[in-house]
């Protein structure tokens, strides 16, 4: 665990669970920087349409964009209780020829709200690379086991089976739909600008002397300084609440994603079938020395839970703004966004560690898809029978018949299913045990799985993963 305050609280989020550089991102050094880069661009753009700031008031603010006089600022706060106007001030003590023109015609959602966005942006590009990882991940599981025939289930029954690689590409499935809904955000990314107070762009109206073609100019320049290309056409005071509302909607798509996944294996743990990696020295249990708890996998549930439940706070904080302002959202905006960026980022560490380490045992899987073999393949054996003259009818009756006997011994008496044995007995069906046993090959039965895996990794995923660079992430450390 990292060095931490003992004596106050702390978020799990960012104690435990999220990455460095998510933590970065929302950390109050990339906000302020921010928040300087922004007071840089509007100077500059407002230079360049004529208002008389000079090169050398500029070259004064980037001299000291990320060197931040946090002593200073919070001096400030303490005495006027406004973090804007703190930090214009703090930034004019130390730029004393820009000064006058630090801040020029602005209102505090002009750092606070385009700060926002970028770094929801931005936080946004670094969800998206660490999904593709794991969409790598399991798509190496997924080719590595396509060939592994397994039980499959619908209402956690058994089922017709498919394979180990099969079920690994629905995960993957999921969380392409949650890159698709990333990239369709991203694409679609703007800054609010610089509206003024109520969005109408009166101050710069004025400042620019009634030129209305300016004040349009003004904001394309800020965008395109800020790395965006494009600005809300129109807004109150804030960027509309609505997009927070869209950017949670995809971080709780992707926490569902992972918790299906999470559940899936939770479930095959208990089946001792597929397990999520576990340490050389770690514990599972406090009380049963021999427990291999599904810790990681619980752990993505837990916080997935959390996100679909914050995902509830810009929604009703979109829904709930009066006119072109209202400060109702400040608070929760401060918490239910970063923390759901943060718990989204401890999701996908740990969803990559798990994908990436997964333990197989094919013995325990052969075994319990074997059990249940029997019963699925009556339809086989019945057909067979019938080709060499049998009546169906009568071949269906029987069939009945034993599948209840062979159920009872399994279901009452414990006992191992003797359906096969009791098929073999039958003189109607005319098959010995070693014919049987022909027909029970697994791999006969899972239909095209093997196919739909290659395929779909060969012309669905591969193609996506190849348009990011993953070279650049940091190995996520695991903290449990």
């Amino acid at each position: 665990m990292e060095t931490t305050l003992r004596d106050r609280y702390e978020s799990p989020l960012s104690a435990r669970y999220a990455g460095t550089e998510m933590k970065f991102l929302f950390s109050p050094d990339k906000k302020f920087k921010t928040w300087r880069k922004l007071w840089i661009a509007l100077a500059e753009a407002e230079k360049d349409l004529g208002l008389p700031i000079t090169q050398e008031q500029i070259d004064e603010m980037k001299q000291f964009a990320e060197d931040i006089n946090y002593d200073v600022a919070q001096a400030r706060e303490n005495i006027v209780r406004h973090d804007v106007m703190s930090h214009v001030y703090a930034f004019g003590e130390q730029c004393p020829k820009a000064k006058p023109i630090i801040h020029l015609g602005a209102t505090s959602c002009y750092v606070g709200d385009n700060t926002d966005i970028i770094i929801m942006t931005e936080a946004l590009r670094l969800i998206s690379k660490k999904l593709v990882q794991v969409i790598h991940a399991l798509s190496h599981f997924a080719l590595k086991y396509k060939d592994l025939p397994t039980l499959g289930f619908t209402h956690f029954q058994p089922a017709q089976p498919t394979t180990v690689g099969k079920r690994a590409t629905l995960w993957i499935q999921d969380l392409l739909m949650d890159l698709e809904d990333i990239e369709y955000q991203l694409s679609k990314a703007k800054l609010l600008g610089q509206k003024g107070t109520t969005g109408t762009q009166a101050s710069f109206l004025e400042l620019f002397e009634g030129d209305h073609d300016k004040c349009k100019q003004l904001d394309q320049k800020i965008a395109e300084k800020m790395g965006f290309s494009a600005c809300f056409a129109v807004s109150g005071q804030t960027y509309t609440r609505k997009l927070d509302s869209q950017i949670l909607a995809v971080l709780s798509g992707i926490a569902q994603s992972a918790s299906k996944f999470a559940n899936d294996i939770r479930l095959l743990q208990h089946l001792k079938e597929i397990e999520e990696p576990f340490e050389k020295n770690q514990i599972g249990s406090s009380a049963m020395a021999y427990k291999r708890n599904p810790m990681r996998t619980e752990r993505i549930c837990a916080l997935a839970r959390y996100v679909m439940v914050d995902s509830l706070n810009p929604m009703i904080t979109a829904s709930s703004q009066w006119f072109e302002r209202t400060l109702d959202d400040s608070a929760n905006k401060r918490i239910s966004i970063p923390e759901a960026f943060l718990a989204v980022d401890g999701i996908l560490d740990l969803y990559n560690n798990v994908a990436d380490g997964l333990v197989v045992y094919p013995k325990v899987i052969e075994q319990h898809l074997l059990q249940e073999l029997p019963f699925m393949a009556t339809e086989n054996i019945m057909m067979d029978a019938v080709k060499k003259g049998a009546d169906r009818q009568q071949l269906h009756e029987q069939i009945r018949i034993h599948s209840m006997a062979a159920g009872k011994v399994v279901k009452e008496e414990g006992g191992e299913n003797d359906l096969l044995e009791r098929i073999a007995a039958d003189s109607a069906f005319g098959v010995t045990r070693e014919e049987l046993q022909t027909i029970l090959r697994p791999e006969k039965y899972v239909g095209r799985a093997p196919q739909q895996t290659e395929e779909f990794i060969r012309e669905i995923v591969e193609p996506v993963c190849k348009k990011y660079n993953l070279s650049d992430l940091q190995k996520a450390e695991i903290r449990l």
